[in-house]
């Protein structure tokens, strides 16, 4: 497949709201840095439980207000009424937010399993079904090339993914991952089931190696040998680890983009450099402003 062309790339990046005042400078810092590449979107975090509502309210009003951005506020449906989330998503319409992502969201850490409220939208299908009619909202929803841990398989996990497509939501981004053959192999089996929407990878770059392993179990996404390799030794190297950190993101993008992927999804943690430094290998940079 023919390479993307450089000046087709879309991008957009992921952010969580912050819990202090020194978390809080930082995201803006980080916001303010990236909006200069014209992401087509940002979307902020919700607590998987519907924990950080509030503060993910504030971020994104912020952003409206303070920024040219698109926000899109993350929407989950645990343990929360058809109601409740119908007046949050016409609050945000209100706001002039056009665009929503929307999960169904992670269970209780008390290590229950997920049970759906009689009043509530039971998966993250009927919640893009909801939503959809409460407004005409551009919607994006999660996929997961690494099958879902929750899943039971593979196929059941696709045919969720298309469930949630099918009920109205324009594209799906993708859990993180390092190996590209893991990407490709699920956008082979979308196009084979017959999904036909925008499948948008997913790209985390890596901050820090501990924290990487940890989000890993958690979403059950595989941390190669050879990633594992590339960090040994460099706890207490952070320089390094920031150039081995780059350069892993920079060869995934770059073999992504020769593969025809034009757009993709960055999990930022708040911070600018390394999103910054791969999207400039991308080819997407700030507009020169013309003297």
């Amino acid at each position: 497949m023919n390479q993307a062309s450089t000046e087709n790339v879309i991008v957009s990046f992921e952010f969580f709201p912050p819990h202090t005042e020194k978390m809080q400078d930082t995201l803006w810092n980080s916001i303010q840095r990236l909006e200069a590449l014209a992401p087509s979107f940002v979307s902020v975090t919700y607590g998987a439980d519907g924990s950080t509502r509030e503060r993910t309210h504030e971020v994104v009003a912020r952003i409206v207000a303070d920024t040219d951005l698109t926000a899109a506020p993350h929407l989950t449906c645990i343990d929360a009424s058809c109601g409740e989330i119908d007046d949050i998503a016409r609050d945000y319409w209100d706001m002039g937010i056009r665009h929503l992502v929307a999960l169904r969201g992670d269970p209780p850490k008390d290590g229950q399993a997920h049970s759906p409220r009689s009043d509530g939208y039971a998966y993250a299908a009927d919640l893009v079904a909801g939503l959809r009619k409460v407004a005409d909202f551009d919607i994006s929803v999660a996929a997961y090339p690494e099958v879902h841990p929750e899943a039971p398989s593979p196929l059941f996990d696709l045919d969720n993914l298309k469930r949630k497509l099918d009920a109205g939501a324009s594209r799906a981004i993708t859990q993180f991952f390092f190996d590209t053959d893991v990407f490709l192999r699920f956008r082979d089996l979308c196009a084979t089931a017959g999904i036909e929407s925008s499948l948008v990878p997913g790209i985390l770059p890596i901050t820090r190696f501990p924290q990487l392993t940890r989000f890993a179990e958690q979403c059950g996404a595989t941390v190669p040998d050879w990633l594992s390799e590339r960090f040994e030794g460099l706890d207490d190297d952070a320089e390094t680890r920031k150039l081995i950190a780059a350069s892993v993101a920079i060869d995934q993008v770059r073999t992504l983009q020769a593969e025809g992927i034009g757009e993709f999804h960055f999990y930022t943690l708040n911070r600018s450099e390394l999103t910054f430094a791969i999207c400039h290998a991308l080819g997407v940079r700030p507009k020169q402003v013309a003297a």
